[in-house]
């Protein structure tokens, strides 16, 4: 996935819109150490760190119904990967240091343009992703030393800023079970014996503005903080579902923004549709 990524960037870099001395540019993604010394105007993308973004971590599984099967997913993995940019030319002296500086503010503005990486650029794994992946540019790093990180590459000092795009990565871990439409749980060792927990599996359809199913949208029913994805006909499912009043299902769907409704369950009507206004 990271070459997927790797080549992404390449094809950003190498649109034909770009400006005129970043698309004459070779792009570049190898360690910049002291053997790097590239014969043309580069640029370099070396990735330097690989982590997890806990902020949108989510840890409820994802479920949905395949035919008469329910299939219980892990959510995507949310990874940040962060490049350190350079720009490289053969000249020497002031010429050397212009063309370098010109190429690499030309990287910075165009790398700008992109907060969401259109779909025309995606490679590989990384087309139809469940999450847009997302950039962000020149963030202030304070844990890299840029004094120590040069001199371990046997390099002097040159400018950079730093580029980090969020991925989604699939773990491929999941679950089946059968359909159960209604059932009702009752605990092995309780103070109250008699006492019966009524949980019931529920569904619907997610629809856009002019009342067409929206395939591939994330719903969310509160505040059980459960997560589902519609098939391809837009349809949902929640599978054991507490009953009870306070409920909130919201979808979101790219460019569609966010849909919501409060309900209760079950459903004095029996339907639990979605629709974006």
């Amino acid at each position: 996935m990271f070459r997927d990524l790797d080549d992404t960037i390449k094809k950003i870099l190498d649109d034909s819109s770009a400006p005129p001395q970043l698309l004459a540019a070779e792009v570049n993604f190898e360690l910049p150490d002291r053997n790097f010394a590239p014969a043309q105007s580069t640029v370099n993308l070396f990735l330097y760190d690989v982590h997890e973004n806990r902020i949108l971590r989510d840890p409820e599984p994802i479920i949905e119904k395949v035919g008469n099967i329910f299939k219980r997913r892990t959510p995507p993995l949310r990874v940040d990967c962060a490049y350190m940019v350079t720009a490289w030319d053969s000249a020497a002296g002031p010429v050397k240091a212009a063309n370098e500086h010109r190429l690499l503010s030309q990287a910075l503005q165009w790398l700008s343009r992109f907060p969401i990486i259109p779909a025309r650029y995606l490679q590989g794994d990384l087309r139809n992703p469940p999450f847009p992946h997302r950039t962000e540019v020149a963030l202030p790093d304070n844990n890299r030393s840029m004094g120590e990180f040069w001199s371990a590459l046997g390099q002097p000092p040159r400018p950079s800023f730093n580029l980090v795009v969020t991925i989604a990565m699939d773990l491929h871990k999941e679950e089946e079970g059968p359909l159960v439409t209604h059932a009702q749980a009752k605990p092995e060792q309780a103070e109250k014996p008699e006492t019966r927990e009524d949980v019931i599996n529920i569904g619907g359809l997610v629809l856009n503005r002019t009342g067409q199913p929206v395939p591939d949208a994330w719903v969310r029913l509160e505040p059980a903080n459960l997560i589902a994805v519609t098939n391809s006909e837009g349809r949902f499912v929640f599978e054991r579902v507490r009953s009870g009043v306070g409920y909130t299902l919201r979808a979101r769907a790219v460019g569609l923004g966010e849909a919501r409704r409060s309900i209760e369950i079950p459903s004095l009507t029996g339907e639990y549709n979605l629709q974006f206004p």
